[in-house]
C-alpha cells in the first residue's frame, strides 16, 4: 500500500517538481523513479514495483519496455533502467489527453451507458453556487462507469464512501460540443470541463442520494427538483480525501463557518467547490 501511495503522488503530481520529466504519454523511467528518496526510503525492490502494478485492485499504473532502447529487454528483466512506469489518470501534472487517454465521441459511438461522478453532502450546495463540476488544480474531473455496489465492479473513478451521485449526459455535453470527453486504460471516464474547466449542471441528468434513507433525488433532467435536507447541509466530507500535495491543496484555511474539509483535512473556505473535483479522483 505504502509504494503505491507514493508511485501515485509521484507520478500524478510531483514528478517535475523533483525532476522527473513524464514523455508525452505520462511514463516515466522506472529508474529515476525508484531512485526517489521516498520510494528510497521504503527500500523497495523491483519486485515491489511490479507488484504494484499488476496487483492494484484499480490498474492505476502502467509499465511497459524503456522505448529508448535500441533492443527491446526480456520480458523478465528486473532492471529498472529497461522499463518506464505511468499513473494512469489523476494527474494535476499537465499532460495532454490525447497522448494518454483514448477520446469518447458520438462518431466512434463509444459513449458509456452510465457515466456517474461521486461527491459528498458537504460540497453540494458550492458546486451548484460555483456553476457545476470544476476540475481546479486537477487535469481533469474524474467519472465511474457504474456504482461501488454495482455487480460489474467499479475498477476507478468513485470514492467508495461517496454521499452523493451526479449522473452525467456525456451525449448532450458531447452534441453542445464545448466539452471533450475521455477514457482512461483503466475505465476511468474523465472531462477537462469547458473552456473554464466547467462541467454545466445542464448536462446533469440526475442527483441523488446514494443511501435513499438519506437523500432521494434533488436534481433531474438538469433543473434542481429538491434542497438537500437540513441536516445533511453541514456533514463535513470525510478527512483524508486530498491526497494532492500541501503546494496544490485546494482552499484556503478558514474558520469554524467554511464549511468541510478538503482530502488533506485542511479546513476549506467558502469556496469548498474547489476541492470537490479531486473528492472522487482516487
Amino acid at each position: 500500500m505504502e509504494v503505491s501511495k507514493a508511485l501515485s503522488k509521484l507520478l500524478r503530481h510531483a514528478a517535475e517538481e523533483v525532476g522527473i520529466k513524464l514523455d508525452e504519454q505520462g511514463f516515466a523511467p522506472l529508474d529515476q523513479v525508484m531512485d526517489w528518496p521516498r520510494l528510497k526510503s521504503l527500500q523497495i525492490a523491483f519486485p515491489d514495483i511490479l507488484t504494484a502494478v499488476n496487483n492494484n485492485a484499480k490498474n492505476r499504473f502502467s509499465m511497459k519496455a524503456n522505448p529508448k532502447l535500441k533492443t527491446p529487454p526480456a520480458s523478465d528483466s528486473t532492471d529498472p533502467s529497461d522499463w518506464v512506469i505511468r499513473a494512469n489518470q489523476g494527474h494535476s501534472i499537465a499532460v495532454e489527453s490525447a497522448s494518454i487517454l483514448s477520446p469518447i465521441t458520438i462518431e466512434l459511438n463509444n459513449i458509456p451507458e452510465l457515466v456517474v461522478h461521486g461527491t459528498y453532502f458537504a460540497f453540494y450546495q458550492s458546486i451548484l453556487d460555483a456553476g457545476g463540476l470544476k476540475k481546479m488544480s486537477r487535469t481533469h474531473i474524474h467519472c465511474s462507469t457504474g456504482l461501488p455496489e454495482g455487480k460489474q465492479g467499479v475498477i476507478s473513478g468513485m470514492r467508495g464512501d461517496a454521499e452523493l451521485l451526479i449522473y452525467i449526459d456525456v451525449r448532450k455535453s458531447l452534441e453542445d460540443g464545448k466539452t471533450p470527453w475521455w477514457i482512461s486504460e483503466n475505465g476511468v471516464v474523465l472531462t477537462e470541463g469547458d473552456e473554464d474547466g466547467l462541467l454545466n449542471p445542464k448536462y446533469f441528468k440526475k442527483i441523488i442520494g446514494r443511501k435513499p434513507q438519506e437523500c432521494g433525488t434533488l436534481w433531474e433532467d438538469g433543473e434542481k427538483v429538491a434542497d438537500l435536507p437540513d441536516p445533511l447541509k453541514n456533514r463535513r466530507a470525510p478527512i483524508g480525501k486530498d491526497r494532492l500535495p500541501k503546494s496544490r491543496a485546494h482552499g484556503k484555511r478558514g474558520g469554524k463557518g467554511s464549511g468541510g474539509r478538503d482530502r488533506g483535512g485542511k479546513a476549506q473556505d467558502s469556496s469548498k467547490a474547489e476541492a470537490e473535483a479531486s473528492t472522487s479522483q482516487p
